[in-house]
């Protein structure tokens, strides 16, 4: 197939396109604006393949997602492009609004377009594939989990735009017969990451020897999912789910941040100690929480496992050493991004 993949620099995205150009036959058009959190080293790796192209363009910009969609032809649109960070969209709501809304929206009046001018055996097989988040669903107590069912309650500038954004697409899809699917994931994590999110700050705060500030008591709770065991399900989903269906996609590892921070220490401690020979832990601090942080996210996946037969291959323990090697082998990657947003940061996010 043909899959026209937005924001494709980033973090998932770049994840899923090595996925598909390694591991499948299916032809790739990285549909990315390069945004800050965008680089196209992520994908350099498959980037020689006569299977994938580079578009750059922005999903708020009709015509530009015209002629992509044009010259491509693509069989599915796999909406990843959004701004994802919920420190930014405290401090600046706007750009979550423009991306995440109304790039939804122009990206969805233009599949429509395209979509209605293919012939029906085309028609038919078409899928709009928008990549959500569990944050839409709000917080929840000690008990329970997120299900494809639950009620959406964002607490966030991010979380609202994502639940907006998630709206329009069911709604294109009951209104104008679009064949959309819709998937809600879990925190991700793993290589290639950018380093203003938990695991990769809190990797190159430690081995920069800086303070590791973690928000309140770092008892918020989330369920982590490593990114390749995502995509895998992103290709699941757009070539074997129903139309009109969502589904929950998680990894089964409930930490609470300071949990992961720990097991960071850990085993940083192991593969690359520091040079006084103290515990990484101790370069952890407590700072005044953010405005809003939920408690406690947690996905039920039984839907996507039951239907489609996914579930995730790395437990938090594996998936954690992996990225950690990753990011001690890969540091001519992380630490330019680094240098360049220092200055920006305000606390670690969770």
């Amino acid at each position: 197939m043909r899959i026209f993949v937005t924001g494709g620099a980033g973090f998932i995205g770049s994840a899923l396109i090595r996925h598909l150009i390694t591991d499948t036959a299916h032809e790739v058009l990285n549909f990315d604006a390069l945004t800050y959190a965008g680089t196209l080293t992520a994908v350099e790796s498959v980037a020689h393949s006569d299977r994938y192209r580079f578009v750059k363009g922005d999903i708020r910009d009709s015509d530009q997602i015209r002629t992509a969609l044009t010259d491509f032809r693509p069989d599915v649109i796999t909406h990843l492009a959004a701004e994802s960070h919920v420190d930014r969209s405290i401090d600046g709501p706007g750009a979550f609004i423009e991306t995440n809304l109304v790039g939804t929206y122009s990206l969805l009046t233009e599949a429509r377009r395209y979509w209605q001018e293919l012939d029906d055996t085309a028609r038919g097989a078409f899928r709009f594939h928008h990549i959500s988040t569990d944050e839409v669903y709000g917080s929840l107590g000690e008990t329970g989990l997120f299900t494809e069912e639950t009620p959406y309650d964002p607490r966030s500038p991010y979380s609202a735009s994502k639940a907006g954004s998630d709206h329009l697409v069911s709604a294109w899809g009951h209104t104008f017969g679009l064949p959309v699917l819709i998937t809600n994931c879990s925190n991700n994590y793993g290589p290639y990451h950018f380093p203003e999110k938990l695991i990769p700050l809190v990797i190159a705060k430690a081995l920069d020897g800086e303070p590791l500030p973690i928000y309140g008591k770092g008892d918020q709770v989330r369920d982590w999912l490593y990114v390749e065991d995502h995509v895998r399900a992103l290709r699941t989903v757009f070539e074997a789910g129903e139309p009109g269906r969502s589904y929950n996609i998680g990894g089964h590892n409930e930490k609470q941040n300071i949990e992961v921070v720990r097991a960071i220490c850990a085993h940083l401690d192991e593969l690359a100690p520091r040079a006084d020979g103290k515990p990484y832990t101790d370069q952890i601090t407590h700072v005044a929480d953010r405005p809003g942080h939920d408690m406690r996210y947690a996905i039920d996946a039984t839907r996507i496992g039951e239907e489609l037969n996914w579930k995730p291959l790395e437990t938090f323990e594996s998936g954690i050493r992996k990225t950690i090697e990753w990011y001690l082998a890969n540091e001519a990657w992380w630490r330019p991004l680094v240098m360049a947003k220092a200055a920006e940061r305000r606390g670690v996010a969770g």
